[in-house]
């Protein structure tokens, strides 16, 4: 009986608090000039109305905002004229860039052979960690060409 109790007890309690509401803001200020935002009013506070968050996600598969029909639009002939232009551009930024990459390679490998004097070390042997730091400057700019390769050839790819 008792157990009968307290779950009406505590059912009475949930329906006598009611709807559950958002706490107020308030935006304070100092006497500094610096400003602080607080649920809990003081002098110098001032409470801040708010639009109330949507924060259910949006429906899936809901239908995309039609064109409207004075929107602008391009004939065929045009749309294929755009996209032979773009091929060609591409395709030049495409023969640019593979142009670019291997004298980026070339230059590279001249450094990788070349070793300066202050990177040996005495006893004449070479000092790895030093080739490598003036090595590496080269070794990205071959990587940057070759990433800007590979962009290239995916949007020329993602062409009608």
């Amino acid at each position: 009986m008792r157990q009968q109790d307290l779950c009406l007890s505590i059912a009475l309690l949930c329906l006598a608090t009611g709807p559950v509401h958002a706490q107020d803001i308030y935006k304070c200020g100092d006497p500094d000039g610096r400003v602080t935002y607080s649920n809990v009013p003081t002098k110098n506070c001032r409470k801040l109305v708010l639009d109330p968050v949507n924060v259910s996600p949006a429906p899936k598969g809901s239908p995309k905002t039609p064109t409207p029909g004075a929107f602008p639009k391009v004939d065929d002939q045009t749309q294929k004229s755009r996209d032979g232009d773009r091929r060609r551009i591409l395709e030049s930024e495409l023969a640019a860039e593979k142009k670019n990459a291997e004298q980026a390679k070339a230059a590279l490998a001249e450094q990788e052979a070349l070793v300066l004097p202050s990177e040996r070390m005495q006893g004449g042997a070479i000092s790895g960690g030093k080739v490598q730091e003036r090595v590496q400057p080269y070794k990205d700019k071959v990587a940057l060409h070759e990433r800007n390769i590979e962009a290239i050839t995916k949007e020329i790819g993602n062409l009608r």
